[in-house]
């Protein structure tokens, strides 16, 4: 139940997300600067959950979480080895990793997401890139959780409500068919949606022109989850741009919990299960 968030470097979303995983039920939640990685003072054993948060990593300047990963992949760790190569040992003895905005093009220049399809075949390509519009967005969105997903995070959610604050979050694959297969296999459970629910590449209610409305992106396992909207920019109804005009027309809700707070609660609940 102990959970890491890695800060420095340009991210700012730290804590918020903090504050996210405490209200829905973290036992421990430690927020560390990148750079202890490289100064042994990480050992990713002692976690359950780990947390690449939202931000500007490095200004975005080689593309957002491009640097990042290359630290990831290439730097060396005291003692042997790259934080990728830890990072692929934490995800194999089924611990959690959730990447969000800037943590989700990481996880996804890393190759980590979507993964590989299936056994014994090499890591399907995928990257992020600018919007369709060519500019920054910052808007709530509608999301259709996909209920046959694998996902530990989206399981059992309805529709859901969240912001999206990014300037690159195209999805593209190496061809349409690579798309179409993610949808297909559940490997896409949050997808962009209009008001009805229903999965578009609309614009605005798709605001970076991602096919499908892919709006996240989940391993085959369903452990790692890296996701464009911001769960934890909606922890609480009041965190919504028209919570008082929703109380006026309908009262104070009895859950006062935003949309966002049930990823983390489930990701607690799988891993409380887990033991």
């Amino acid at each position: 139940m102990k959970t890491l968030i890695l800060s420095g470097f340009g991210t700012n979303c730290e804590k918020e997300t903090r504050h996210a995983c405490l209200q829905a039920g973290a036992e421990a939640v430690e927020v560390r600067h990148i750079n202890e990685i490289y100064q042994s003072a990480l050992n990713l054993e002692s976690y359950g959950f780990l947390i690449l948060g939202g931000g500007f990593m490095d200004g975005d300047d080689l593309g957002s979480g491009r640097a990042c990963a290359n630290r990831f992949r290439y730097r060396d760790l005291p003692g042997g080895g790259t934080f990728l190569d830890r990072l692929h040992e934490f995800i194999d003895q089924g611990r959690l990793v959730l990447g969000i905005c800037n943590g989700f093009q990481v996880l996804v220049k890393l190759g980590l997401l979507p993964g590989a399809l299936s056994p014994g075949k090499k890591e399907s390509r995928v990257t992020l890139t600018n919007n369709a519009h060519g500019r920054f967005e910052n808007r709530w969105v509608h999301l259709h959780a996909d209920p046959n997903s694998p996902c530990v995070f989206t399981k059992g959610l309805g529709p859901l409500e969240l912001p999206v604050r990014h300037g690159e979050g195209r999805l593209i694959g190496e061809d349409d068919a690579l798309t179409d297969r993610l949808v297909e296999q559940g490997l896409a459970p949050l997808r962009y949606a209009l008001a009805d629910g229903s999965p578009t590449e609309e614009y605005p209610a798709n605001p970076n022109g991602s096919p499908h409305g892919i709006a996240a992106l989940c391993n085959t396992q369903g452990t790692v989850l890296g996701l464009m909207p911001h769960p934890e920019a909606y922890n609480h109804y009041t965190n919504h741009p028209r919570w008082t005009r929703q109380v006026a027309e309908h009262g104070a809700p009895t859950d006062e919990t935003g949309d966002g707070l049930a990823l983390f609660r489930n990701a607690y609940a799988y891993l409380k299960a887990r033991g």
